[in-house]
């Protein structure tokens, strides 16, 4: 894919003045993949950088914050949590149209199938403790020592995020879909009680969001930050285990079908447990309403993928497809929480 919808006369003269050591923009690529902000492998004389901006067009409401995005990664350069260097945040849309920042260019792997079929059963395995640990990371950071105390709202972070994304749904809702209408009846009627957890968390936490060394189970950057705030671990922690309940196919990428322990891979059991064992924390109650209210947050999500795609001013070709998962994704959280679920 080409980057031909960058003007990239205008966009080179304002990187030189903006962005250090900056010099002689050459190409812009943009990368497949990815349902939200286009992104884009940017050449130039002084090397190889990353450009990430907002869709042009009309947008929902606080969708598509990478203001946010710039903003934590810069947070985190010095923390554990590992993300590329993230040197210029640009809110004009004079200079391409949208809002953007640029950010370094990793050269790693990015593994879009949960088997990783480029690893054997070793390296598979320490992929997998390496995105737990991760996370774990991420759970963990200082929120006053990043300057990120500010950074969502403590408490009651699922009665808050039911209600935001219950709107976000409503405000792109192209049908009626009755399991998603349910499905948003249950968590309001199961809503659990706060227990005070609150700590960074990613939001859109899984595989194909972090970038390893290739060959190695080395964690380069973690990346797509768009949806990360102050909230509730547990919602990171089950919004990646839906990819073991989500079929193998060409667009939920999961392992609901698949032999875990044939291919390296730990259960869903045992990747919750060595998480708590990392958090210090004890067994999870209420297991099925965090996973039930991460398949309502894809679905609505998801959603909001098919509206642009409708309105013309979708990221990615697959956005109509990928927008019609919202429905088996919500008849699948009540077949969970009815206790037919795996």
């Amino acid at each position: 894919m080409s980057g031909d919808d960058l003007d990239l006369l205008k966009l080179g003269p304002y990187l030189e003045a903006f962005v250090p050591g900056f010099k002689g923009l050459q190409h812009a690529q943009k990368f497949p993949g990815g349902q939200s902000n286009p992104t884009y492998k940017l050449t130039a004389d002084s090397g190889d950088y990353v450009l990430r901006r907002k869709p042009f067009g009309e947008l929902l409401k606080s969708a598509h914050a990478i203001d946010r995005e710039f903003r934590v990664m810069r947070a985190l350069q010095a923390s554990d949590a590992p993300v590329a260097i993230a040197y210029h945040y640009c809110e004009d849309d004079a200079v391409i149209g949208a809002a953007f920042y640029v950010m370094e260019h990793l050269d790693g792997a990015v593994y879009w199938d949960p088997l990783i079929p480029e690893a054997d059963n070793a390296l598979r395995s320490a992929i997998y403790d390496s995105m737990n640990r991760v996370l774990a990371a991420i759970h963990s950071v200082d929120l006053k020592a990043a300057g990120l105390e500010d950074f969502g709202k403590p408490g009651a972070y699922f009665e808050r995020q039911i209600g935001r994304w219950t709107k976000q749904y409503k405000a792109s809702e192209t049908e009626t879909i009755t399991e998603m209408d349910a499905l948003i009846d249950w968590l309001d009627a199961n809503k659990v009680p706060d227990d005070g957890r609150a700590t960074l968390i990613h939001g859109d936490y899984r595989l194909d969001n972090i970038m390893f060394e290739r060959g190695s189970a080395r964690a380069l950057a973690v990346l797509d930050w768009e949806l990360s705030t102050i909230g509730h671990p547990f919602a990171d922690l089950a919004y990646q285990c839906m990819q073991w309940r989500l079929p193998n196919d060409a667009l939920s990428r999961g392992l609901g079908d698949i032999d875990r322990r044939a291919h390296g891979i730990p259960t869903e059991e045992e990747y919750v447990g060595s998480y708590c064992e990392q958090m210090r924390v004890g067994r999870i109650d209420n297991w099925e309403f965090y996973l039930a209210f991460s398949f309502f947050r894809l679905a609505a999500i998801l959603q909001g993928v098919r509206k642009r795609a409708l309105n013309g001013n979708a990221s990615n070709q697959r956005a109509m497809e990928v927008g019609r998962l919202t429905r088996p994704l919500a008849r699948q959280a009540m077949e969970l929480v009815a206790g037919e679920g795996r």
